[in-house]
């Protein structure tokens, strides 16, 4: 098996010099450079200052075990290559050794065709992930893998580094919130406070005492002084959902806080400096509002110089097959029950329904049927009557998992038989066989495209393998 040279060496943790010595020729024989040490200790210490490609460990060691050196490399978030060495016939080692992040695992004694084709996998996995690192499959858990949602991710985390105010545009459902949270989260203000607030929930005659606080006495029941929403989310994010809903006269006074970074609390004398991050949402056309003289074009320009569209769910491709399961499991573990099968007539009008709703109305769908399932089956009839209206259930409609919006090859399940339902277990176990095939094997981009944790997917892996 050939190789790309590797610019960096490969760590080899072996206690056994003789054993040590075999794996370092072998791997120079290769064509890679190699770095050998006996003990766990002597490879976190050359580790804290050299670069490796990867490394290699035998589980015993005197002193620290392979075993406490995985798991003291992956706790420091380091995404190194790691082939652990078990001893022949302690296979349960492995298991652990994978579910703690290895990337492979060989046993003794050892082949030598194996080492080679072993090392060459996992730099091989190593470079395709790490040509992939801008495809976030999630940004502070919301889920995408769709072109859009990674745009999308993207641009949020660019915009995020400044202060600028931002503008969030989408339909209702969306998540508006949501990302507005993630854009804070990824923000140097993420130590601050996050206050939301329902531009359309507060009263007109209200909002500036809401926004901007008053002082004593400045109007019938102002019995003591009190803070706006902007001195609440002093050094930090102010989030302004549905601002189309604000009354044209507080939107002035909203660009002027914009523009001076200052506010008068109703009934006060002087101005307060604040120093705040605008972020707002709609889901209305504000073209149109400025047309109908509803909405200041001033603020809106302010505003839509950064802005972001969070596409609807109908434009987001495969990413409906993972938040169905997803919020199964969401919704399962909160109800405390236990979703043991699905039928494939409501799996196919979940995956099939246009969601005017958004994400929103598919979560309410779910949570509906989970609340409603009995004996671990959510069936057709648990979903609500809307998606069953639109049901493809008479049209023979057959599901195809998709990976970044391309079908997976030979995935569908099978025709609904009279006498069984396939689990949803079932299901999960297919889908994820056919995104480790897609990745080429590599655990860590599956386990990233389905949007669970490696210690989530080894465990799944197992549990389909007994």
């Amino acid at each position: 098996m050939t190789h790309q040279e590797h610019p960096l060496p490969l760590l080899v943790v072996e206690d056994d010099p003789a054993i040590r010595e075999l794996l370092e020729e072998e791997l120079n024989d290769a064509g890679y450079q190699t770095l050998g040490v006996p003990s766990a200790e002597e490879a976190i210490a050359l580790l804290s200052h050299t670069p490796v490609a990867m490394m290699i460990t035998d589980v015993r060691l005197p002193g620290m075990t392979g075993i406490q050196l995985l798991q003291q490399v992956r706790q420091s978030g380091s995404e190194l290559g790691i082939i652990v060495i078990t001893a022949f016939g302690t296979i349960d080692q492995a298991v652990e050794a994978l579910k703690l992040g290895a990337n492979d695992f060989l046993t003794k004694p050892l082949d030598l065709d194996a080492i080679r084709e072993a090392v060459f996998r996992v730099l091989e996995r190593q470079r395709l992930s790490l040509s992939h690192d801008t495809e976030l499959s999630h940004f502070h858990g919301i889920v995408g893998k769709s072109d859009a949602m990674q745009s999308l991710f993207h641009d949020a985390s660019r915009l995020a580094k400044s202060n600028a105010p931002i503008l969030i545009l989408g339909e209702s459902g969306t998540g508006k919130e949501l990302l507005a949270r993630a854009i804070h989260q990824e923000s140097p203000r993420h130590d601050a406070p996050f206050v939301p607030v329902n531009c359309a929930s507060i009263p007109a005659d209200l909002m500036e005492s809401e926004f901007f606080g008053h002082v004593k006495g400045a109007f019938t029941g102002a019995n003591e002084a009190r803070k706006g929403l902007f001195q609440t989310a002093q050094g930090g994010s102010l989030f302004l959902d549905e601002i189309g809903e604000m009354p044209i006269n507080l939107q002035a006074k909203l660009l002027r806080a914009l523009q001076e970074k200052t506010v008068r609390p109703v009934g006060g004398e002087r101005e307060e400096t604040v120093d705040v991050r605008i972020i707002a949402a709609t889901h209305r056309n504000l073209d149109k509002e400025i047309e109908q003289e509803s909405f200041r074009s001033d603020l809106f320009y302010r505003l839509e110089t950064f802005s972001l569209r969070i596409p609807p769910l109908r434009e987001r491709g495969s990413d409906i097959e993972h938040l169905i399961f997803a919020l199964i499991d969401k919704h399962s573990e909160a109800q405390n029950k236990q979703i043991e099968q699905i039928e494939p007539d409501a799996l196919n009008s979940l995956l099939h329904y246009s969601y005017p709703g958004n994400v929103r109305e598919l979560e309410n769908a779910i949570m509906r049927a989970v609340t409603l399932s009995e004996e671990g089956i959510l069936q057709y009839q648990d979903l609500p009557e809307r998606l069953r209206e639109h049901s493809p259930q008479d049209a023979g409609v057959e599901i195809t998992p998709t990976l970044n919006g391309e079908i997976l090859p030979g995935t569908q399940l099978p025709a609904p038989a009279p006498t069984r339902w396939p689990s949803l277990e079932e299901v999960e176990k297919r889908y994820i066989r056919k995104v480790l095939e897609a990745t080429g094997g590599n655990k860590r981009r599956t386990a990233e495209l389905l949007g669970i944790a490696r210690r989530t997917l080894y465990r799944r892996l197992e549990d389909s393998e007994e």
